[in-house]
C-alpha cells in the first residue's frame, strides 16, 4: 500500500456555521462542501449531524462535525491543552506576524512567535477550543541531516528512560543560531 496523502482530518465543532466563517476569516480557508444526515452511514446509528469541509491548500482538507444531540464538547482532561493541536504552515514570517496581528485585533489571545530552531510558530484557539498553530520554516543548513542521524538513538533512549534525551539540546540552548 502506498498512501497518497491525508484525505481529510475531522474534528467536532460546536456550531458549523460559526466554525466555517471563523476558518474562512482567520485561516483563509475556502468552504468546500457539506453533508448532513439523520443517520450515520457507517454505523446506521440514528444521529443527525452536519459535516463541513474546508480547503487548507495543497490538497489538504479540514472537516468538522456538528452533533446537536450529543453532550457538549469536552476534551481529554488527562492531556495538557498544548499537546493536541492542528498545525498549518505559512510561507513567510511577514504572513505569520500578519496573522498574529489580525487575531489579536479581534481579541484572540496568541502565544508567540515561539522559536523552534527549524521553524517559528504562533498558537491560539479556534471557537471550538481546538488549539491551532501557524508555523513558518526557518531552515538552517545541515540541521535536518543532523536530526535525521539522531532520530533513532533519541527515540530508543526515550523508550528506555522516559526522560528527554539530550542528543539535540543544541537546538534550543542558543548555540544553533550563533
Amino acid at each position: 500500500m502506498a498512501l497518497q496523502r491525508i484525505h481529510h482530518v475531522a474534528y467536532r465543532c460546536k456550531d458549523a456555521l460559526e466554525t466555517v466563517k471563523w476558518y474562512e476569516k482567520y485561516m483563509g480557508m475556502t468552504y468546500q462542501l457539506a453533508f448532513a444526515e439523520n443517520q450515520v452511514p457507517s454505523t446506521k446509528e440514528p444521529d443527525p449531524y452536519m459535516h463541513v469541509f474546508l480547503d487548507c491548500g495543497g490538497g489538504n482538507v479540514l472537516a468538522f462535525f456538528e452533533l446537536p444531540t450529543k453532550p457538549d464538547m469536552g476534551r481529554d482532561e488527562n492531556t495538557p491543552a498544548w499537546v493536541q493541536h492542528i498545525a498549518f504552515e505559512v510561507e513567510t514570517m511577514d504572513e505569520l506576524l500578519a496573522a498574529k496581528a489580525k487575531l489579536e485585533a479581534d481579541g484572540i489571545e496568541v502565544i508567540g512567535p515561539t522559536d523552534h530552531a527549524l521553524f517559528e510558530s504562533i498558537y491560539f484557539f479556534d471557537p471550538n477550543g481546538h488549539r491551532m498553530e501557524l508555523s513558518v520554516n526557518t531552515p538552517i543548513d545541515g540541521v535536518m541531516e543532523r536530526l535525521d542521524e539522531l532520530k533513532w538513538p533519541m527515540l530508543e533512549e526515550w523508550a528506555k528512560t522516559k526522560r528527554a534525551p539530550q542528543h539535540a539540546a543544541w537546538m534550543h540552548d542558543g548555540s544553533l543560531k550563533k
